[in-house]
């Protein structure tokens, strides 16, 4: 088989019966006998090479260099963007059948010019491109970091970070917790669907992004489709938010509470209270306890998954309760009384959440509850999970409050870690950043 087809190029893939046509992609080292072809729906399909009679050239890949296209329009107010992977900031590329970063101003303008309609993007910056399920609190310090560098600058109205979906809610409540005092709007936005796919979400939650990026919202929000329709975006508090559906394109919804607000490509309609912009400097506080775990409790599980986060020194774990707020207690054979107790004791900090997602805890309502309230056990009524294990890993983060930390030995013990114990209490309780809701909306 002979062509003069190369990676890029549009063409046909003639076998013995069958003809294939799409873009010719490059073969990584490993893959030297197979033929990847990009087909017009957007998968990818390879091919044995002993199976391919012919390749046959339509199209040559045009190799031009980016043109630019975007006039700086002085009235427009100025954001800038952190770009960390996912597919709404990432463009095709032919070469590789996968995509590359829109890593410039330019190239942002190439594909999404209706995005530089109300705002110039003025500043870009990439501090990784990563899957976000490979993310960590590393990476959530970082854009906080370059976040409070933007936001301490006069010339930006506010910020737009673009992020992988599935641990998007984490990154929102990190940044609700680092970024004190803040003063201007960070949106953090996503795409369900790749950007060469016609039912792409990605177009739509830019626009909406760039509106609630000049508003007067100075808050962490998730902005993104409000239904599977190209219609209008919310604006979702960063702490009271989490991904709903593994691929619709409305996957986010808001958490017991109401949205900040309804974004339509024109316009922005206000639902709920929000703190303003107003003139100040932004504290990055990024803080972090890597030794916190986040637990599922389950019917019959063994409480002695507790040991394994004792003997390893954790300093705080956040469990799942059923309902309104109990696992095994009395009179279960794997009753997890003891164990709390015993957690208790060696300095852990054990805090529940709701495991229904919708709703608050109640320990007072069935003596079940009651009974695990007794072993120091800490309800945080309406939080979120994932907000929970991010606030407490914020919290225990801020060692100093205590030198008796200093010696692992002595926690649980002494007058100095009793003090230390109660101002955790207190900060887990206290609402920070909307973490909280009075009234339930859900």
């Amino acid at each position: 088989m002979k062509s003069n087809a190369k990676s890029g190029d549009y063409v046909e893939v003639h076998l013995s019966k069958l003809i294939y046509e799409g873009i010719l992609l490059e073969n990584p080292e490993d893959e030297k006998g197979i033929i990847l072809l990009k087909l017009d729906s957007g998968y990818n399909i390879g091919f044995n090479k002993k199976g391919v009679l012919e390749i046959k050239l339509i199209k040559e890949a045009l190799d031009k260099k980016e043109e630019s296209g975007i006039k700086r329009d002085s009235k427009k107010p100025n954001i800038a963007m952190i770009i960390t992977g996912g597919t709404i900031a990432s463009r095709l590329d032919p070469k590789k059948g996968g995509v590359s970063p829109l890593d410039s101003p330019e190239k942002l303008f190439k594909y999404y010019p209706s995005l530089f309609e109300k705002v110039n993007v003025s500043k870009v910056e990439i501090p990784f491109m990563k899957d976000s399920a490979e993310m960590d609190f590393k990476d959530w310090q970082k854009i906080a970091r370059i976040a409070g560098k933007f936001l301490n600058d006069p010339d930006i109205k506010g910020i737009i970070v673009t992020h992988g979906t599935d641990s998007l809610h984490y990154t929102a409540a990190a940044l609700s917790f680092f970024l004190r005092d803040l003063s201007k709007p960070v949106v953090l936005t996503y795409s369900q669907r790749s950007i060469d796919r016609a039912s792409s979400d990605a177009l739509l939650n830019l626009q909406c992004s760039a509106i609630a990026a000049i508003s007067d919202i100075a808050e962490v929000m998730i902005v993104g489709h409000a239904s599977t329709n190209d219609d209008f975006c919310y604006a979702i508090p960063g702490t009271k938010v989490r991904k709903m559906h593994t691929s619709k394109r409305d996957a986010f919804k808001s958490i017991n509470s109401k949205p900040f607000a309804k974004i339509f490509p024109d316009r922005i309609e206000v639902i709920s209270h929000f703190n303003r912009r107003f003139k100040g400097k932004v504290k990055s506080d990024v803080k972090f306890e890597e030794k916190v775990a986040l637990i599922k409790f389950h019917p019959g599980q063994d409480p002695s998954i507790l040991d394994y986060y004792i003997k390893r020194k954790y300093k705080g774990v956040v469990i799942e309760f059923l309902g309104l707020g109990q696992i095994a207690a009395k009179g279960s054979r794997k009753s997890w009384i003891n164990k709390l107790k015993e957690a208790e004791r060696k300095g852990i900090f054990v805090f529940a959440t709701p495991q229904t997602v919708y709703g608050r805890l109640d320990p007072y309502v069935y003596s079940t509850a009651r009974d695990l309230l007794k072993t120091g056990v800490i309800y945080l009524e309406d939080m979120l999970s994932e907000t929970a294990f991010v606030k407490l890993s914020w919290v225990l983060g801020h060692r100093q409050k205590s030198k008796i930390l200093a010696t692992s030995s002595k926690r649980g013990q002494s007058k100095e870690w009793g003090e230390y114990k109660n101002w955790v209490k207190e900060k887990m309780l206290e609402n920070i950043s909307r973490e909280f809701n009075d009234r339930l909306e859900n």
